[in-house]
């Protein structure tokens, strides 16, 4: 049985990609691309619809399931703090120890794992609001 608001599901979704574009299209742009690696023939060359695509299925997966850890009609207060929780202490910290043992830069971790934490957090405050 299906719990989660799948219009919350979408809005979030969405987020996600709002969140992403100002995230590493704007604020964090070269920064992410300097300690990712990643030149700017690199990102010209990328297949974008492909990235995309899969890119939106990811975060509507990643939505759906979080709409379903929280349940029907989530309190508002605990839908923003599992979603702080989850992109924090469940996505920050799992890249934390893949960049660890990979030896990619602190601000590279920083970076990412700052977008996931605002992401689920983004989740829980659109899921309180619209659960």
């Amino acid at each position: 049985m299906i719990e989660a608001d799948l219009w919350a599901v979408l809005a979030a979704t969405v987020s996600a990609f709002v969140l992403g574009g100002l995230w590493y299209g704007l604020i964090f742009a070269k920064a992410w691309q300097v300690q990712a690696g990643i030149t700017d023939e690199q990102l010209a060359s990328q297949n974008q619809v492909k990235i995309f695509s899969i890119a939106f299925l990811l975060a509507l997966i990643a939505a759906f399931i979080f709409g379903e850890f929280l349940g029907p009609k989530p309190d508002f207060s605990f839908a923003v703090g599992a979603g702080v929780s989850a992109g924090l202490a469940w996505v920050a910290a799992t890249l934390g120890i893949i960049y660890l043992f990979e030896q990619r830069p602190l601000g590279h971790w920083l970076i990412n794992g700052g977008y996931a934490t605002l992401q689920f957090a983004l989740f829980g405050l659109i899921f309180g609001l619209m659960g």
